[in-house]
């Protein structure tokens, strides 16, 4: 598990500790140099060793009826990056099972995303996650997707409400499976928030009809 990253679960946000870079090196022992490259978001200014941070392990999240698991891996493809730049999302059964699975990486590890904060819904039927661009392209996008347990599958957020982008990390639940979000009151406004409330459960059914 990675100690040194913190996560906000439930109405906790995904949020990586921050790196101190701006201090002198020397002020600090190489020990702790070394765990920072482990840590976070960001490209490095120097590659790290190819031995490097073995002991960072997945985000382990497990809805609330106790009956599935979500794991949140460290996709490490490049050693000019922290491992944690980009996240591959696993959904497993309580026996081990594979539900649905699916990665975020990029070859170069700097054009994909990670995972920014994640939650089961209260009735433990989606699993719901916002994610960050790898590279800082569209700093103002933050596309959230949802695993649903009927039928297993992971859809985008931004296919139930026509196709417009979410752009905030946060979210919330109300009741069973409503989730709240944000996007832009209109195309470009990016200053200008609205919430958006969607039943997962009714947008869910309505994405399977279609694509029949």
């Amino acid at each position: 598990m990675r100690s040194a990253t913190s996560r906000r679960l439930s109405s906790r946000s995904f949020l990586p500790l921050a790196v101190l870079t701006l201090v002198a090196p020397m002020m600090f022992p190489s020990s702790v140099l070394a765990e920072d490259r482990c840590s976070g978001h960001e490209l490095l200014s120097t590659p790290r060793s190819k031995t490097s941070c073995r002991n960072v392990g997945p985000e382990l999240l497990v809805s609330p009826d106790k009956t599935l698991r979500a794991l949140v891996f460290p996709v490490d493809t490049s050693l000019n990056a922290t491992p944690d730049m980009e996240s591959r999302v696993v959904i497993r059964s309580s026996g081990g099972a594979t539900l649905a699975s699916k990665d975020y990486s990029s070859p170069r590890g700097m054009n994909g995303y990670y995972v920014y904060r994640a939650q089961w819904s209260p009735d433990s039927e989606f699993f719901v996650f916002s994610m960050v661009s790898s590279g800082g392209h569209s700093p103002w996008s933050f596309p959230i997707m949802i695993y649903g347990r009927k039928g297993s599958r992971i859809v985008s957020f931004s296919d139930m409400i026509d196709g417009r982008p979410t752009v905030s990390g946060d979210f919330s639940f109300s009741g069973a499976h409503t989730l709240t979000a944000s996007t832009w009151k209109e195309e470009g406004a990016l200053e200008d928030k609205v919430a958006v409330t969607i039943n997962l459960e009714k947008a869910f059914d309505k994405l399977t009809s279609s694509s029949r």
